[in-house]
């Protein structure tokens, strides 16, 4: 947008300078022309009255001698035409056409108006004047005189204007530049902390500064709006883990409770009881996600901390092995120590893995390997199709295949919230012939 409000200004510059300098242009070679006819027409006039003077006298040396004379000082071309337009004396050369000013001046006017010089021409202008007393012509004069000076003049005019617009042209495109960054500066400034909103910085605000007083106070409700959204979501999480904390306790105690009438049942009741203690269990389950994924949108992980995931696996062999799963583990150099990552990426890990235990049939199998920054874990089981990978790092979001294996539908989103926390990369990809791999790109350094 920058560069088109400085196209934009610089254009309407360019035709107001071009406005200005083209009419003081034109107007100058106007004046310039005029000049140069009313001093050749009084030359001619002067030649005009010595030439009535000489057909009355009968003696046309000294007409002669007069134009002759001029016509080397000047480096004009003079030429005497007699009432019967014989040649009664000329001198230099003449180039131009005289017929229509021949016609002219017989008809007893003047030459009034002469081609507008300019730079490029015309190289010489032609005067016709006619020689007589009143009624009675005697003659015409016919003056050819170049246009060398007056030319120059108007070139040096036209240069100067032209070295003036460029001038002002570049004093009005820095004018333009400062301008358009002058309007511009709200914008590149709610541009900056829009994105860093979106990068997870939700305490950017827009830094007050010059610009139009209507931008500014685009500025000014931005931070108002970025305040309330940034404290509805404050309050909403600080709802969530405070719900989750306080809900805790009394699931505890009903555990509890539930657990001691176990004794005072009676047998048929047994099913029943231990389906209220699965879904007590459930419940549980729900609240410790809930309260998980709340501390980890709070900013409560540690990105940073190094965890080894080598003793992570030897403690999830053991819960594999006791499903008749086999996993399996290829931990590349990452960081300068094998098997080393951020704890967010390793807390990542057991997310995947738990998931691949509940899903994955028994006789599978898992690999774990981490190569070039990346963590993939593959399973072999029934995986997800392409719809179900793009919605299963959502919320409460579960397979329809999966209804009754036990779980909150958090895991994955839990998952993703960690990945952004530590600036990773997490995707789900299908794997070959069938499963599912999580694929976890490391943050860079």
């Amino acid at each position: 947008m920058n560069a088109r409000l400085v196209v934009t200004f610089t254009t309407l510059i360019v035709f107001l300078i071009a406005a200005l300098a083209v009419p003081l242009g034109l107007a100058y070679a106007s004046h310039r022309t005029n000049r140069l006819l009313l001093d050749r027409r009084a030359d001619a006039t002067r030649f005009a009255e010595l030439t009535d003077q000489a057909t009355r006298d009968g003696d046309l040396i000294a007409l002669r001698g007069e134009i002759g004379r001029y016509a080397q000082v000047y480096g004009a071309a003079v030429r005497v035409l007699g009432r019967d337009r014989e040649v009664l004396a000329e001198a230099g050369s003449m180039r131009s056409d005289t017929g229509a000013a021949v016609e002219v001046a017989m008809s007893g006017r003047v030459t009034e108006d002469l081609p507008t010089i300019s730079p490029f021409g015309p190289q010489a202008v032609l005067l016709a004047e006619p020689a007589g007393r009143d009624a009675q012509l005697s003659g015409v004069v016919l003056l050819e005189t170049p246009t060398d000076a007056a030319r120059k003049d108007v070139a040096l005019v036209w240069g100067g204007l032209a070295a003036g617009a460029l001038v002002a042209l570049g004093y009005s495109v820095l004018a333009a530049r400062r301008l358009a960054r002058w309007i511009l500066r709200p914008v590149t400034e709610l541009d900056r902390t829009t994105r860093a909103i979106a990068e997870g910085q939700l305490d950017a605000r827009v830094h007050h500064g010059a610009g139009p007083s209507e931008l500014r106070r685009l500025e000014e409700r931005f931070n108002t709006m970025a305040d309330a959204v940034s404290g509805a979501l404050e309050r909403q999480r600080a709802f969530v883990a405070d719900a989750s904390h306080e809900l805790r306790t009394p699931l505890t105690v009903l555990s509890l409770r539930l657990e001691n009438l176990e004794p005072h049942l009676r047998e048929e009741g047994g099913p029943e009881y231990e389906e209220a203690l699965a879904e007590i269990d459930r419940l549980a389950l729900l609240v410790e996600d809930l309260l998980t994924l709340a501390r980890v949108e709070a900013g409560a992980t540690a990105p940073a901390a190094p965890a080894e995931l080598a003793p992570r696996l030897a403690g999830w062999r053991e819960v594999y092995a006791a499903r008749g799963l086999t996993l399996c583990s290829s931990l590349g150099s990452s960081s300068g120590a094998d098997g080393v990552v951020p704890e967010p990426v390793a807390r990542i890990a057991d997310i995947a893995l738990d998931n691949a235990q509940k899903f994955v049939p028994a006789g599978g199998r898992v690999s774990v390997e981490l190569a070039a920054g990346v963590l993939r874990i593959a399973d072999d089981g029934p995986g997800l199709g392409e719809e179900e990978r793009a919605e299963a790092l959502g919320r409460f979001w579960r397979s329809g295949s999966h209804a009754n294996v036990p779980g909150s539908g958090l895991g994955l989103a839990i998952a993703a919230e960690l990945a952004d926390a530590c600036g990773a990369e997490l995707r789900l990809l299908p794997a070959d012939p069938h499963g599912l791999v999580v694929e976890i790109r490391l943050p860079e350094g």
